[in-house]
């Protein structure tokens, strides 16, 4: 067999360097004491949205509790009447009073311009607005209307997303648009005129907010669509016509794996190319299911691409016919569950946790290589493999593990290994 000289394997080395970004403005997103910075070299932002009735004050506080303890940086609620506005001072207040200071994006259609108006308490409770201009009115007083809610934006000091969504697109636009298309010697597919709709309707919007007085560096800008290609296209021409932050996310992604695949597949190749500055994984939830999941899954797709470190990442194999007992499965899920949990605590204790990995490995093969790439793994026993489970730490064996209580002694050991490597740098940090 043929072998590549060693010497050449180094001419062209592989790069694992940080990703490219895309050069925006930096929006602040404020509350209290609380700044979340979209853009401008920031972090790359997970957000959500609350299902609940936002006039259920009580039922929207508690969820958005939930939202921010997952890790959701900001929460968009819904503002769609007077009973829901009058209610978002009442949140807001209960939120504070938990001590969860996340700040909030009232989501308006319609009637925001009204509702703003009309309660001011609410205006300002908000700690941003979106804006859909596509129905922000009839033809008629669009303008006004938008105006209007630039102009509170202004008054309040809050930023505002212009999110244009390819469902409620300005038809005037549209039609303009396709009637131009229509002149062309060459005219453009019918989805190419769409798309362009798409980003002059954002683009202009902006601008048009810029001469009404709102700072530009406090716009941020979407164009949502539910298809991954549209997605990507979309958001890479709307790229090169602007430098506000960009928020990212399928408008209706779908349900269970679904939802998470198509998700994943679009915002991995926008993030890829730098561009995307705060996401939002739009899962339809089985019914009373847990609205955390499009939270972990931001952040899962952010880690797992290298972008931020939330919390710390269990390796495990996919199993085989080697491991018939579920053992390692309960184990890495329980393990798994386990550090997501203590996250909220660990993360004010114990500096960098958040980039440790945890390698839970079925059988012999490969599990004492991976554990050793690891921080802290475990190689457990495979069918008809020597009932022992070894355990290394930073690369090097610890101790082996057997018995019946494999799972909680490993957990115990994950425990210590957190507090005295990652308490030391909290007490270097702090010295």
């Amino acid at each position: 067999m043929n072998q590549t000289p060693v010497s050449a394997l180094f001419e062209q080395p592989v790069s694992s360097g940080s990703l490219p970004r895309r050069i925006t403005r930096q929006a602040l997103i404020r509350w209290g004491g609380r700044v979340v910075k979209v853009g401008g070299g920031a972090p790359v932002v997970v957000q959500s949205m609350t299902n609940t009735d936002t006039a259920d004050a009580i039922g929207t506080a508690i969820q958005i509790k939930a939202l921010a303890q997952a890790g959701s940086e900001v929460v968009r609620i819904t503002v769609n009447n007077a009973e829901s506005a009058s209610a978002v001072p009442a949140i807001r207040q209960q939120l504070d009073r938990m001590g969860i200071d996340v700040p909030l994006v009232g989501d308006f259609h319609y009637n925001g311009h009204k509702l703003l108006t009309e309660f001011p308490e609410c205006a300002q409770a908000l700690s941003k607005y979106r804006i859909n201009p596509g129905n922000v009115g009839t033809s008629r007083s669009r303008d006004d209307n938008f105006a209007k809610m630039i102009e509170l934006a202004c008054r309040y000091d809050k930023a505002v997303r212009i999110g244009v969504n390819w469902g409620s697109l300005d038809q005037g636009l549209l039609a303009r648009l396709m009637d131009e298309n229509a002149a062309r010697s060459q005219p453009l597919e019918a989805k190419q005129v769409m798309y362009a709709a798409l980003i002059e309707s954002a683009v202009s919007s902006a601008k048009t907010a810029e001469s009404l007085g709102l700072p530009g560096h406090q716009i941020l800008l979407s164009c949502k669509v539910s298809q991954v290609q549209d997605l990507i296209a979309v958001y890479r021409e709307l790229s090169k016509r602007c430098d506000y932050p960009l928020h990212l996310g399928l408008t209706e992604a779908g349900m269970g794996s679904k939802g998470i695949v198509a998700s994943t597949a679009a915002l991995s190749v926008l993030l890829q190319e730098g561009i995307g500055d705060t996401i939002r994984i739009s899962l339809t939830p089985e019914p009373n299911g847990d609205r955390t999941k499009e939270v972990i899954v931001g952040q899962e797709i952010l880690q797992t691409m290298g972008l931020r470190a939330f919390t710390p990442q269990v390796v495990a194999c996919p199993g085989c016919g080697r491991t018939t007992s579920t053992l390692f499965q309960e184990l890495a899920e329980n393990i798994q569950t386990y550090l997501r949990e203590q996250m909220p605590v660990w993360k004010l204790r114990f500096a960098g946790v958040e980039t440790m990995q945890v390698a839970v490995m079925g059988c012999v093969v490969n599990g004492p290589g991976e554990s050793k790439h690891a921080n802290i793994g475990i190689s457990l026993p495979g069918t008809g493999e020597a009932p022992s489970a070894p355990v290394f730490i930073d690369g090097q064996r610890s101790v082996t593990l057997k018995g019946e209580r494999i799972a909680e002694e490993f957990k115990a050991i994950v425990e210590s290994y957190v507090a005295r490597k990652y308490g030391q740098r909290a007490e270097q940090n702090n010295s």
